[in-house]
Parts: structure tokens; sequence; C-alpha cells
């Protein structure tokens, strides 16, 4: 049995969505997995897909798959995405990568989605950083 909780809420009066969670609960035993702001840098350190929002949504969620699976966790330990999106840029595209990359998670982290003008690599489209929680086993 596990030691820890995380609960998916969705108060009555709130919208439900496939792609997001109003509010989540986490209690008891765990350990929380902050990742910092995730570009489609790979890592050689080369930008992968300039111009292209899809391949560095891909390489975005590359590096996090990566930094997840370092601490024994999967996007479907997630409980907090950031995505940050340069002005313009279609968040559906983004989207449609998570799908892909993540498949369809019965219980979608919470999601906040921001416009910005640019980030300090002028070529990066978008940058993800999140929050994830597993057992803490120690």
């Amino acid at each position: 049995m596990s030691s820890f909780k995380v609960e998916h809420i969705n108060p009555e009066g709130l919208f439900v969505s496939k792609a997001f969670t109003q509010a989540i609960t986490v209690s008891g035993k765990a350990k929380t997995i902050y990742i910092g702001g995730q570009n489609a840098v790979n890592s050689a350190g080369e930008l992968v897909g300039a111009g292209d929002l899809e391949l560095q949504t891909k390489q975005a969620l590359q590096n996090i798959a990566t930094i997840l699976a370092s601490e024994n966790a999967s996007f479907a330990d997630l409980v907090k995405l950031n995505i940050y999106l340069v002005s313009g840029s279609d968040p559906r595209i983004g989207y449609k990568a998570f799908q892909e990359m993540a498949g369809v998670l019965e219980r979608p982290p919470l999601v906040t989605v921001l416009f910005v003008s640019e980030f300090a690599r002028p070529s990066c489209l978008l940058e993800i950083d999140g929050i994830a929680v597993v057992e803490d086993k120690d």
C-alpha cells in the first residue's frame, strides 16, 4: 500500500477537461521533483527544430521524460506544468505533441500556458517547467 496520496480535484461548478485538472492535493510520504525550464536543446547543446514548434515541443518533453526517468517517474506523475510559448504560437500544436509523447493521461496535471515575447535563446519557441510527485521510499 502506498504511503502517499495524490488526489485530482475538479470541483463542481468548474470546467472538467481531458487536458488539465483544476486542483491536485498531495499528502503522505512523497518526494517532489521540481523540473527546471526545458526547451528544445538536446544533450549535445544543439537546438532541435529551429522554427518548428512541434519538434521543439517534442524535444522539451523528451528532456522532461529524461529527468522524470532519472527519478523513477513518468509523465503520469506530473502534478504541474508551466508552458511558455513565444507570442503567436499555436498551443494546439504543443498539445498534440504532448499527447503523442505522453499519451492521454487519465489524471492530467495542472497546466498554465503563458505567451512571452522571447526567450534568452531567441531561436527557442517554448520552455516547459513542472513538478512531479512520487512515493518517497527512503
